[in-house]
């Protein structure tokens, strides 16, 4: 590694130099907004920090850590009610609890760090190791020892950069894929996609709308947030209590303080029926592609209106009319976002436990914790 290089670890995104966002620009997720609206609306076990990365003293790259405290989550998920998920309840709390992630874990794909094309991946990777050990200690004079550092979403050509002696204890692991429907360019037009389609997905999209032509939908503002926000709440939690697996819960002003800040890059639409709030999705603009970010919807009229399948297709609508190139979906419900037209890429990271002889074993605990989705990959199209 170029002995020039330093990293410098920030608290607070006040602090970041100034010239922060020319690096960010890449990936809206290091952008200076969203990490202002991710410090102001944090989940409640959640604390992060703000890495620097130098080159003969000039900032070269950008990165951001969170670590967890699983202790603090009421419900790692209530959907699964069994032996395995009891232990793995057992274990999270007890042994590994406090998590250190280099990366964002509320987001699927590559949001750990960006950088100038004068420094390589490789030397980041090295830079971001030793931040991470810097960050154990910074915890360990707050009496939170660390119990697993995770560097997450890296796709098989990053995973090269992890190939060093200081990666040598750590397991590479990989759970669900990132679910990304890549538009081709000739698609103008919602009209290119239904056209796409082979008879048997064509009639699923003209059955979900046929559902669902009782909902109205609606574009959010921030007051629209603000006056709709238990609601939001509530609707969003019934949805995350769901999942098979949590480790965090959003902040009850999350989506509120991003409108705020991200303004017209964060997407808020809310779905009414007899002017009741049903449900919602959000999407975010990064770049060429758009995110999906959270949603929520009440379970009854999920079912009844095919709610969740018509968002997605509402979402493909969008983002083929606004012209991007590719939509993130993210993991998560896999064969409903394959049956729309999603492939699954597969996202690779790197977890070690501090208990040596914990760490030993991490690749059998970690394979026997991992909740287990088997699921079928659709192809809807011609």
């Amino acid at each position: 590694m170029n002995t020039d290089t330093t990293y410098k670890i920030y608290p607070a995104v006040s602090e970041v130099p100034t010239n922060w966002d020319t690096i960010a620009h890449s990936n809206i997720f290091l952008s200076t907004a969203y990490l202002k609206a991710l410090e102001k609306s944090a989940p409640a076990n959640m604390i992060c920090h703000y890495i620097g990365l130098f080159q003969n003293q000039e900032l070269v790259g950008i990165a951001l850590s969170q670590f967890l405290d699983l202790n603090k989550v009421g419900s790692f998920g209530e959907r699964d009610n069994c032996l395995k998920t009891s232990v793995r309840n057992f274990v999270f709390k007890n042994f590994s609890s406090h998590v250190l992630f280099i990366g964002n874990n509320m987001l699927t794909g590559q949001n750990a760090y960006a950088l100038l094309d004068t420094i390589s991946n490789t030397d980041a990777v090295a830079l971001l190791f030793q931040a991470s050990e810097a960050l154990k200690e910074i915890f360990r004079k707050k009496r939170l020892k660390i119990h697993l550092t995770v560097f997450k979403d890296f796709s098989e050509t990053e995973t090269e950069y992890f190939k060093t002696p200081d990666f040598a204890s750590f397991y590479r692991f990989t759970t669900q894929p990132n679910m990304v429907f890549d538009i081709p360019e000739s698609w103008q037009h919602e009209t290119d996609y239904i056209q796409a389609l082979t008879k048997k997905y064509r009639d699923q999209y003209k059955r979900s709308h046929k559902k669902a032509e009782a909902i109205q939908k609606k574009k959010f503002s921030l007051d629209d947030i603000q006056a709709h926000n238990p609601v939001i709440n509530r609707l969003y939690e019934n949805v995350a209590k769901n999942a098979p697996f949590n480790t965090f819960f959003l902040a009850d002003n999350h989506f509120y303080k991003l409108k705020k800040l991200l303004k017209d890059q964060f997407l808020f639409y809310g779905y009414f029926l007899d002017d009741k709030l049903i449900g919602f999705n959000t999407l975010i603009k990064n770049g060429t592609a758009i995110d999906t970010y959270f949603l929520g919807y009440d379970e009854e009229h999920q079912r009844e209106k095919m709610l969740y399948l018509n968002m997605l297709y509402d979402m493909v609508a969008y983002s083929i009319n606004k012209g991007f190139s590719k939509i993130v979906f993210a993991r998560t419900a896999l064969e409903i976002k394959s049956s729309i037209g999603a492939k699954p890429q597969e996202m690779y990271g790197y977890i070690r436990h501090s208990n040596p002889l914990v760490n030993r074993h991490i690749a059998r605990l970690f394979k026997s914790l991992e909740p287990e989705t088997l699921w079928q990959e659709r192809n809807p199209f011609k």
